[in-house]
């Protein structure tokens, strides 16, 4: 799990560098690695988002194969068991992160405003990926099977990193598209690392999230870590009483 989980964003970053590189816009230049800087923010946050999937599926492979009643018999909180796996998964994530930025460093990627506010950005893209853990946990207790997690965690976020900033800029999609890509939680966040990494980009909207993506996506991941974590716990009691 670990070494696919390395190898999937490596597989993205070499085909949207090279493959679609010379043919993106991105403040009037066609250049792959004007591009491959531009694309990079969006390819940490779809790495780390889409570990969601692979955590809702071993938190129901848990359930499936009763690990979960072991749990149920030992002397600890309800939020215990979630909180544990969320967390690991976060590790994980972590050590995919540390990966892809070496791959990105080596196919041109630069961090320009210094080592302080690329921390920043890598911290704001771990908590994003924390906060959609919780969904993938909901999602988890919610189906009978561990594929059924799997298909359910992808279904949701194939629309989410696709409807942003991550890979073109929201000027060019349809006008009713744009509001939703950028309010979407997943464009704050990738618009935040942009402007710590000093990557270039696009004038942003008149969005509120776009016009303070930092603190847009600090408030989005407090927002979805404290609903779906609340939904997830209160999911996991019912299905263990």
């Amino acid at each position: 799990m670990v070494l696919f989980g390395l190898i999937q964003p490596v597989m993205f970053v070499v085909l949207f560098s090279y493959v679609f590189g010379g043919s993106m816009v991105i403040g009037g230049s066609t250049s792959a690695a004007e591009y491959r800087e531009f694309l990079m923010a969006g390819i940490f946050a779809q790495t780390v988002t889409f570990a969601t999937a692979g955590a809702g599926a071993g938190i129901a492979d848990d359930m499936h194969k009763g690990l979960i009643d072991r749990f149920r018999s030992l002397p600890m909180a309800r939020g215990a068991v979630l909180t544990g796996r969320t967390l690991a998964d976060l590790v994980q994530t972590t050590l995919t992160v540390i990966v892809l930025t070496i791959v990105a460093l080596l196919v041109g990627w630069r961090i320009h405003e210094g080592i302080p506010k690329a921390l920043g950005a890598f911290a704001l893209l771990l908590l994003l990926g924390y906060a959609f853990s919780w969904i993938g946990a909901l999602i988890g207790l919610s189906v009978r099977t561990p594929e059924a997690a799997t298909s359910g965690g992808l279904i949701w976020l194939f629309p989410v990193t696709f409807i942003s900033n991550a890979f073109v800029p929201t000027e060019n999609m349809a006008g009713w598209l744009q509001p939703i890509a950028e309010w979407n939680p997943f464009s704050a966040t990738v618009q935040a690392c942009r402007e710590l990494f000093g990557n270039p980009g696009v004038s942003p909207s008149d969005a509120w999230p776009m016009q303070h993506p930092v603190l847009a996506s600090l408030l989005w991941s407090v927002v979805i870590i404290l609903v779906f974590r609340t939904l997830a716990v209160r999911k996991y009691r019912s299905a263990t009483v």
